[in-house]
């Protein structure tokens, strides 16, 4: 991972003066939406957008990854074009025939490639868990979700980081989804019919099973991106 946290990622983007903060009061309802909106049109997709005062505990990041610049510095590569070429490289090598003893020999290099990529299992809690509100329901509401069209029906979470697995066979999908948000502790998930992830629903309810979801907000951008890469459906988006 090129960044440990979103945080590091927003430091940066102040260093290379691809971000502007805004520390007047700004709605997350309409208001963020629509001021992001226009300058995301602007000539090379604007700066990222920092809105400090949301009348929340929590600032708002806006248009993080809406130019090539700010995509390559989040992926940690010069040109955007390295990170398709090692995709198809990668998927060209799973899918080629290997007729031969040779064939298979001259797939080590790239596989011991691959095998650094793995996800790797740490014991122990996450950064995620050093803070824990103890003592108090969990509130989604606490959060200064955006409400981002007048006819939207309501405010949604634009930008999660979904986490399922099929029940039959363990494996997991890393999807994006706009969760609306109904109340402290209900949202509504927006996925189509082939999404991977509502397959994994489909099969949950055959088995009347609830279907278990973590949901991550933030962290390394590579993990937006991960979520929305176009990858079979067999391949992990964490490799």
């Amino acid at each position: 991972m090129a960044y440990k946290n979103l945080q590091q990622f927003i430091d940066l983007l102040q260093k290379e003066g691809e971000l502007i903060q805004i520390n007047e009061y700004v709605s997350p309802s309409l208001e963020i939406a629509e001021i992001t909106d226009r300058i995301s049109k602007t000539v090379g997709g604007g700066k990222a957008l920092l809105f400090n005062n949301t009348g929340y505990s929590f600032p708002v990041l806006m248009n993080a990854y809406g130019s090539e610049r700010r995509m390559c510095l989040a992926l940690g590569v010069e040109n955007l074009d390295d990170v398709a070429k090692e995709i198809e490289s990668l998927l060209q090598m799973l899918s080629a025939p290997k007729e031969n003893i040779l064939d298979k020999l001259k797939m080590l290099p790239k596989l011991g490639q691959f095998a650094s990529w793995m996800p790797k299992v740490i014991a122990g809690k996450g950064a995620c868990q050093e803070v824990i509100l103890k003592g108090t329901s969990a509130d989604i509401t606490k959060l200064p979700v955006i409400t981002c069209w007048p006819k939207d029906g309501g405010p949604f979470v634009t930008l999660p980081v979904i986490h399922t697995k099929d029940p039959l066979t363990g494996s997991r999908n890393v999807g994006m989804y706009r969760m609306q948000v109904f109340g402290p502790q209900l949202t509504g998930m927006h996925w189509h019919k082939h999404k991977v992830s509502a397959k994994h629903f489909n099969e949950y309810k055959k088995l009347g099973k609830k279907m278990p979801v973590a949901v991550a907000l933030g962290g390394d951008p590579v993990y937006a991106y991960s979520a929305t890469a176009p990858l079979p459906e067999n391949v992990d988006e964490y490799c």
